[in-house]
């Protein structure tokens, strides 16, 4: 019985110690400043170019900025004068006050959707910015499916119900030979 409440202190202080570490991980984050930055024009063509940029104070003076764009074939855009081959990802560095000059990046010839820019820095939350782009017609891109590439599969699925049926009456023609 002299242990019991030994015990429950032990529990208590080892729950508190347990539930704080989340918050204090938390506490730690940093969140960018809405409208820090800007893609002009905020709508592109394929192969087309925008101007991101972001305001003072958003970085720390003169200290390495992360670039990034995310979209659909994104790992094909150019940052800078920098063409990615894995990531989009380029570096620049920001000015003496804090802001982010206009860094020109290209789209790839066949993109098409919403692009989203981001800049980091490893002391600064940066800002984030979207692109969306269009037909060169003024049409709206296509988000769906294209039915070209989906024969394939068409293709592929009926090939395998079609295995799979002669695989059911080769084991029923098995069985009735079988069972005489």
């Amino acid at each position: 019985m002299r242990r019991l409440p030994t015990f429950f202190a032990a529990t208590t202080i080892a729950a508190v110690a347990v539930l704080s570490v989340p918050a204090a991980a938390h506490a730690s984050t940093i969140y960018p400043p809405s409208g820090s930055c800007t893609a002009t024009p905020a709508t592109a063509v394929p192969g087309g170019t925008t101007l991101f940029a972001c305001d003072p104070a958003t970085f720390s003076a003169d200290e390495p900025v992360t670039i990034t764009v995310t979209g659909e074939n994104a790992s094909d855009a150019v940052i800078g004068m920098i063409r990615t081959v894995s990531t989009a990802s380029g570096d620049a560095v920001s000015t003496a006050d804090g802001s982010l000059a206009g860094v020109r990046i290209t789209f790839p010839t066949d993109a098409r959707g919403t692009y989203n820019i981001a800049a980091f820095s490893s002391t600064s939350a940066g800002g984030t910015s979207a692109v969306s782009v269009t037909n060169p017609d003024g049409s709206l891109p296509v988000t769906g499916f294209d039915s070209a590439t989906m024969t394939g599969l068409w293709i592929g699925g009926g090939l395998l119900l079609v295995a799979g049926a002669a695989l059911g009456v080769v084991a029923v023609v098995r069985r009735r030979r079988d069972s005489l």
